[in-house]
């Protein structure tokens, strides 16, 4: 009998389109290319000194050279339950809590907590690109549905219910989102969230750009508009994006206690517990100064004014105004078909490559995130290299 020499499942998952993008940016650079990326979803600030402090003062207590607990240390999870109360409106013991090794740890464990082989996910799209691969290797089916930039990639409930059959299991919500910048306000929070309700759909809420958001918009936890959702849903975070700590890798879950106890089980098994010297800077991350968060969270919204002011000169662009995160997306249906330096695009896959070739400015198309036609945009980049990026785009296609 011939058996398959890898797994067929993890064959099938495909790389990070984001991570790929950088990857081939970075590549470029280093033949000496003057490329401009603004594919990778990471602020370039260094992480708040008082932060590295607290992880250096970590380095001399010995008990953090040890196994921990594998839901996390009992004060971090006590931070992250006064953090959920505050910014996302629910009070939850810290004992339905689970560290996490980053953001995307959580999300993965988040799917394998509650889906079973056949359970449908809603996927509201355009989607974080590893949202698909994370239900996959639950054995779950994504089942997407997509808001374009007439609907401010905002989906509705009647998409939803249209979506929805009798294997439906549960529905991603993400509000600010990558990759739009989109944020929900709470009428519509609280409508897919009586939704999901009334339908006994469970949701997985990511909400690690919750704390940056603009114009005074705030991000409105789906279980602060609807409280009694609470038994059903999943909360991922972590403090890669608001506190510029991406390579410390730190994320959590807060959830039901029987959806935390089996992902508890899970983490017991796959990596014990997360590095005990990141979990003592993330106590000060969420507990410390707000001051120098704040000053990266202004930085943002003023480069999120330029960006797209910029993107909306670039003929055949059309971008939203973003009101949370840090991507700017930009609808570029029109430029396809048409040339481009000699070429005819057809796609936002082939038009990123004639971008990154002759312009050399790296952006993520639309197909990591759903449907072609689009180009992300991040602008956690340094203020002069993102004006220059977006001149030799105007240069490009010119400017309307």
């Amino acid at each position: 009998m011939t058996r398959e020499r890898v797994s067929k499942k993890m064959a099938a998952i495909a790389e990070s389109a984001t991570l790929k993008v950088d990857a081939k940016a970075k590549a470029l650079k280093a033949e000496g290319r003057p490329v401009i990326s603004y594919a990778a979803g990471e602020p370039d600030f260094p992480t708040p000194p008082h932060i590295v402090d607290a992880a250096r003062a970590a380095l001399d207590d010995p008990a953090n050279f040890r196994y921990t607990a594998a839901t996390g240390l009992p004060e971090l999870r006590k931070a992250i339950a006064e953090k959920t109360k505050r910014d996302s409106g629910i009070e939850v013991d810290p004992a339905q809590i689970i560290v996490t090794n980053g953001g995307k740890q959580a999300v993965y464990m988040a799917f394998q907590a509650i889906i079973n082989p056949g359970d449908e996910v809603i996927l509201p799209g355009p989607y974080w690109t590893s949202y698909p691969e994370a239900i996959a290797l639950a054995d779950g089916v994504a089942v997407p549905i997509y808001a374009g930039a007439d609907q401010n990639y905002k989906v509705t409930v009647e998409q939803l219910e249209a979506a929805r059959t009798e294997r439906t299991k549960a529905v991603v919500f993400v509000s600010p989102s990558n990759p739009t910048g989109a944020v929900y306000n709470f009428e519509e929070t609280k409508a897919i969230g009586e939704w999901a309700l009334a339908n006994g759909v469970w949701v997985i809420t990511d909400e690690i750009y919750q704390n940056l958001t603009y114009g005074g918009v705030k991000a409105v936890s789906i279980v602060e508009a609807v409280p009694e959702l609470a038994e059903q849903t999943l909360l991922v975070n972590g403090v890669a994006k608001t506190y510029a700590m991406t390579g410390w890798r730190l994320g959590w879950m807060v959830g039901p206690a029987d959806a935390i106890k089996v992902a508890a089980n899970l983490q017991s098994h796959l990596c014990s517990n997360v590095n005990n010297i990141a979990q003592r800077a993330t106590i000060e991350a969420l507990t410390g100064d707000t001051a120098p968060i704040e000053e990266m969270r202004q930085a943002f919204e003023r480069r999120r004014a330029l960006i797209v002011a910029e993107l909306n000169k670039v003929r055949g662009f059309n971008c939203p105004m973003p009101e949370g995160a840090f991507y700017a997306y930009v609808d570029v249906s029109e430029v396809l078909g048409t040339e481009v330096a000699g070429k005819t695009p057809q796609t936002s896959l082939e038009l990123a490559d004639i971008i990154l070739e002759e312009a050399e400015v790296a952006a993520v198309p639309g197909e990591a995130f759903g449907p072609s036609g689009y180009l992300r945009f991040s602008y956690a980049l340094g203020d002069e290299a993102l004006v220059e990026g977006i001149q030799r785009l105007q240069k490009l296609f010119g400017t309307k």
